[in-house]
């Protein structure tokens, strides 16, 4: 089989497709790309048998055949080459050759026919989200979620899709990120929790482009296909848990703060906080916020004093610095609300401004015990 195509674009393509590959696999046919030449389209793909990543691009070609190439030693030889098309021969000899304009380059290539097959989806169902709601919606929850073995539910995000709109969740028990879209709606019920792997490939993918995104899902995989890429990845087995019962419904202390002071006052102060704990303390009282940490071993300690805008009763309570931290870096809002009812509850941060229409974000934070 022989094909010509542009450098550049294929090494773009190949990039995207290449981090759905592990540094050590099982099998070692999931090292390579399985390319598919039909005349002039060529179909790339890539996996690591949970995750499957097609991309489709136009070639110069009258062939047709399947093989599949070391996936390292191509990206690494095609970062080298400035913008020129390479021509690709493959040979009876079970090696494939690059031609540039400056030289040869043969790599051995294994049959596509060991390459595992894709999933095909029975029965999906269906919905259309736009490139970019997708986006913000996995990059206002992907930080929350958990990386523990022995609760793998929580280590994916909660996909809830309703006729009233869309929600997507994610928690490792010690902070929780629930997004709301109530501009976009499916048109049935449906829920389903995605891993982070195939979530993080998307953000990267998503970010770029303007399109919509096909999301086809049954109860075991999800299909999303945008643009000339097609993401399959089987989902995670289990049952959620129950978020909205540790939401707390009644709030009665309120505070209102510029967001960008109140992360770098965090920030600075955590320093001095103990470093397994990372504890820090809000002490509020009228118009002012006190935020301090000490570490007692070493005592280091710090102290910042913010006004802000608070209505409620006179409180402390303690919060782990890098929780808060994570959470006030993912809000893109001038200022926040942190509401609160009692210094063992957690406390629901939520902008104030920044948001787009139909759009709804709470964070929720578990607050740490403090020892006076």
């Amino acid at each position: 089989m022989k094909f010509i195509v542009s450098s550049s674009y294929l090494l773009k393509q190949l990039q995207v497709l290449g981090g759905v590959i592990n540094n050590s696999n099982t099998l070692p046919i999931l090292d390579n790309f399985l390319f598919e030449l039909e005349e002039s389209t060529l179909k790339v793909s890539a996996s690591d048998l949970e995750t499957t990543m097609i991309a489709t691009l136009e070639v110069e070609s009258d062939d047709s055949g399947s093989i599949a190439v070391p996936a390292r030693l191509l990206l690494d030889t095609l970062k080298t080459f400035p913008e020129q098309p390479l021509t690709f021969v493959a040979g009876d000899n079970n090696t494939i050759e690059i031609s540039s304009n400056h030289g040869k380059y043969a790599l051995a290539y294994a049959s596509g026919e060991e390459f595992p097959n894709a999933v095909e989806l029975d029965d999906p169902s269906k919905v259309s989200i736009p490139a970019g709601v997708l986006a913000t919606a996995v990059s206002n929850t992907i930080f929350a979620t958990g990386n523990d073995d022995l609760r793998p539910v929580m280590s994916g995000v909660f996909f809830q899709f309703d006729t009233e709109g869309l929600t997507f969740v994610a928690t490792d028990a010690h902070k929780l990120v629930k997004y709301g879209r109530t501009d976009v709606q499916a048109n049935q019920t449906a829920e389903f929790i995605m891993p982070k792997k195939p979530l993080n490939l998307l953000k990267g993918i998503l970010a770029s482009s303007d399109d919509d995104i096909s999301v086809e899902y049954n109860d075991s995989n999800a299909k999303f296909s945008f643009d000339n890429v097609q993401l399959l990845c089987r989902l995670i087995d289990g049952k959620y848990p129950n978020y909205e019962a540790v939401i707390p419904k009644e709030n009665p202390n309120k505070l209102v703060i510029d967001r960008n002071q109140f992360l770098n006052s965090v920030r600075r102060v955590s320093i001095f906080s103990n470093k397994t704990t990372h504890q820090i303390r809000l002490k509020i009282a009228g118009a002012e916020l006190n935020i301090s940490a000490e570490d007692v071993d070493y005592s280091n300690k710090a102290e910042e004093r913010l006004t802000c805008d608070y209505q409620g009763d006179d409180m402390q309570i303690g919060f782990n610095s890098r929780f808060l931290v994570e959470m006030l870096n993912n809000l893109n809002a001038n200022d926040v609300s942190l509401e609160m009812s009692l210094p063992n509850r957690a406390g629901i941060l939520t902008p104030v401004d920044g948001l787009d229409e139909g759009e709804k974000v709470t964070m929720l934070v578990m607050p740490v015990m403090l020892n006076n």
